[in-house]
């Protein structure tokens, strides 16, 4: 297989107000399943088709929001590889011992010219998806597939200045495509910009906001799009609130639902998307097409889709 550098979002954490009311709300509503507890409280989720031991961490704090992303790139000389070229690009960089992060090798950190903490890493414990890697069949055992059917993380959408520097960053360093981007039809302003790492439409996504460091959402794909609508239900079901869907976007195509935990952060699921390859041209959308470009089944832009953010 081809892909090789950075390989996909592998862990985004996420600052909540109360863990016992987020603990129910990402494992018994949407279904992860909660993997550990460290010695400082946080919670550590998977998605159930993930082998890595985690994707999503949870800290109980003052204020909601995102305090880092990961990716996990293909081995530990790619960490080598990389350092030198983001500290050529003008970011200081971090480097984290193994075992710093639990279950996890050693990572490099540095600061997006968005605001935001990234980090990278190569290794993490893997302990499977409960089908086991000889014969693994189709179906885990039941139980396991549960609430929303969540299959892994996907990508997170991040809010902040300088979205074109981290984009840059992304294409010149990490190798990402532009896939998409969406500009102000007068002034060409880039106002979001979506970036590939695989054949996913985009793996990260850029929104510009005022302020550094804003967080939209944090993305989980869903095997089919009647199983956004089984998602729907369950959001319904038990009152979780609801910024928009079901809907599709015309930016990546994905079939998708935009909700809320109890501490305001945003989540998504979604199905669907067409495939990207390296050849695929970027594709522009601009502000006269807002409506089409974010929901495409009703073509309403929500004030409240472009503008709630946390922290």
């Amino acid at each position: 297989m081809a892909l090789r550098g950075l390989l996909r979002l592998g862990e985004v954490a996420v600052r909540v107000l109360d863990m016992g009311e987020a603990r129910e709300h990402y494992g018994k509503r949407m279904g992860l399943h909660e993997v550990m507890t460290d010695a400082a409280g946080q919670v550590y989720f998977k998605a159930w088709d993930e082998h890595d031991h985690h994707c999503l961490v949870l800290r109980e704090a003052d204020s909601s929001g995102m305090d880092y992303f990961a990716f996990k790139v293909f081995d530990d000389a790619t960490l080598d590889e990389l350092e030198p070229k983001i500290r050529a690009f003008g970011l200081q960089v971090e480097r984290i011992a193994a075992g710093v992060y639990p279950k996890s090798g050693r990572r490099l950190q540095f600061m997006l010219p968005s605001g935001h903490l990234m980090q990278l890493y190569a290794h993490k414990e893997q302990i499977g998806n409960s089908l086991g890697v000889r014969n693994p069949g189709v179906l885990p055992d039941e139980g396991v597939i549960r609430g929303f059917r969540i299959n892994r993380l996907d990508h997170a959408l991040l809010g902040g200045v300088n979205i074109d520097e981290s984009a840059r960053l992304f294409r010149e360093v990490f190798g990402f495509d532009l896939s998409e981007r969406l500009i102000d039809a007068e002034g060409g302003q880039s106002l979001a910009l979506f970036l590939s790492c695989s054949t996913k439409p985009h793996d990260i996504a850029f929104v510009l906001q005022p302020t550094p460091g804003r967080f939209h959402h944090v993305s989980f794909l869903l095997e089919s799009e009647s199983d956004v609508i089984h998602a729907a239900d369950l959001i319904g079901k038990y009152r979780i609130p609801v910024d928009v869907g079901p809907n599709r976007h015309g930016v990546t195509r994905g079939m998708t639902i935009y909700f809320f935990d109890p501490s305001g952060n945003r989540n998504e699921v979604f199905s669907g998307g067409y495939v990207h390859y390296p050849d695929t041209p970027t594709l522009t959308w601009d502000t006269t097409e807002l409506g089409h470009a974010t929901f495409a089944q009703d073509n309403v832009v929500r004030e409240s889709f472009l503008t709630v953010l946390t922290g």
